[in-house]
């Protein structure tokens, strides 16, 4: 079973994702808080992580940046969730994610970006 680690700071975004997630047969961990996100991945070595780019005093591309740089983390597919539907907005600041999904999103093309990601 594929582990994925959700990171929101919309509480009802990350219920949502794990609702639809578990029941799509992965193990699900989420994280509110982009701070604590290599606390996290220790904790649970996720297979995939589902990032936003806006988490309160975080931002989530400077996270994905660092995920990408590290040697124990870079091989992480990780897939941002924005609001904004300009990539260019996402790209900014040399992050460089594996994927990428504007919200509102279509479950299904996140499930699908979901195995692509995993089959890689």
């Amino acid at each position: 079973m594929s582990r994925i680690l959700a990171v929101d700071d919309d509480n009802d975004i990350l219920e949502v994702l794990q609702f639809i997630l578990e029941d799509s047969g992965y193990e699900v961990y989420t994280l509110s808080d982009g701070q604590r996100l290599f606390d996290k991945i220790k904790e649970n070595n996720p297979d995939l992580i589902l990032l936003d780019i806006m988490l309160g005093s975080v931002d989530g591309r400077d996270l994905c940046k660092n995920v990408k740089l590290q040697n124990d983390t870079h091989d992480i597919p990780v897939i941002m969730i924005s609001a904004s539907h300009n990539v260019c907005d996402v790209l900014k600041q040399d992050c460089a994610p594996d994927d990428f999904i504007a919200k509102p999103f279509d479950i299904n093309i996140l499930l699908n970006k979901i195995k692509r990601q995993l089959a890689a």
